[in-house]
C-alpha cells in the first residue's frame, strides 16, 4: 500500500466515469451535433443524424471526420455542441464521489475526448475539480481522441508521468485496450463482471476503487 502510494497516478476519464452521462449529457451532445451538421452541411435532421453516426463509427468520433471532409474548425464545433446551459440539473451525481476520490492516495488527472470548457464546468458542477492536477481534453490531444495513443503519450509528457505508475479508469474497452498496452494499470468501470485480458480490476463505479488497489499494486 505504501508503494502505491508513493507513485500511483490516476488517470480518469469523464464521462460514465466520474459521473452517469447517458440519461441527459449524451442525448443533448447528440442532438446538438446533428443541428450543427444540419445548419453548417446544409442536410435535413435525418441525413445529418445518420452522417453523424457514420463518422462516429468509422473514425470513433463525429468530429474527426467533419475535419477530414468538410474542413470543419474543431473549435468552433466543440464549443457550439457542448453548451448546457442546464447542467447542474441534467448531471446524474455519485453523493460520494468527492471522498472516495479524497481517500484514493496519488495524483489525479482527467482524460476526455470531451472539450476543456465543458470538462471543467462538469468538474466544478461535481464539487471536485481541486482534486485534479490537469485536465487533458481532446483540444491537447491536438484532435487525436482515445484511444489514439498520441493523446495518451502527449498527456504523459505534458505531466511528467510515467505510464507503468499510471492507473487508468475508463468506461471504454478501447480506451483501456490503450492504456494497456503502453503499460498502465487499467480499472474498467462497467455493470459487468468479466472483463477482457486488458482488464485489471472491474468496478461498477469509482467509489470502489479503495478496494481493488491491492490487486492493482
Amino acid at each position: 500500500m505504501q508503494t502505491i502510494t508513493r507513485t500511483v497516478s490516476w488517470i480518469f476519464d469523464l464521462d460514465n466515469t466520474l459521473h452517469n452521462a447517458t440519461p441527459h449529457i449524451f442525448p443533448h451532445i447528440n442532438r446538438a451535433m446533428t443541428a450543427y451538421m444540419q445548419t453548417h452541411l446544409g442536410l435535413d435532421e435525418t441525413a445529418a443524424g445518420e452522417l453523424r453516426r457514420h463518422y462516429w463509427q468509422r473514425y470513433g468520433a463525429t468530429l474527426l471526420g467533419l475535419m477530414r471532409h468538410h474542413g470543419t474548425d474543431p473549435q468552433h464545433f466543440l464549443w457550439h455542441t457542448h453548451q448546457f446551459p442546464d447542467l447542474d440539473r441534467m448531471l446524474v451525481r455519485e453523493p460520494r464521489l468527492r471522498g472516495a476520490l479524497t481517500r484514493l492516495p496519488g495524483r489525479k488527472f482527467v482524460f476526455s475526448n470531451s472539450p476543456v470548457h465543458y470538462s471543467r464546468a462538469v468538474l466544478r458542477a461535481l464539487s471536485i475539480a481541486d482534486l485534479f492536477d490537469d485536465v487533458f481534453s481532446i483540444e491537447r490531444t491536438r484532435y487525436r481522441p482515445k484511444p489514439d495513443s498520441r493523446g495518451f503519450l502527449r498527456l504523459c509528457r505534458a505531466n511528467h508521468l510515467r505510464p507503468q505508475r499510471c492507473i487508468m479508469v475508463e468506461d471504454v474497452l478501447d480506451n483501456l485496450k490503450t492504456a494497456k498496452r503502453l503499460g498502465m494499470k487499467t480499472v474498467w468501470v462497467t455493470g459487468r463482471t468479466k472483463a477482457p485480458a486488458h482488464v485489471d480490476a472491474c468496478v461498477s463505479n469509482v467509489t470502489q476503487l479503495a478496494g481493488v488497489l491491492t490487486r492493482l499494486g
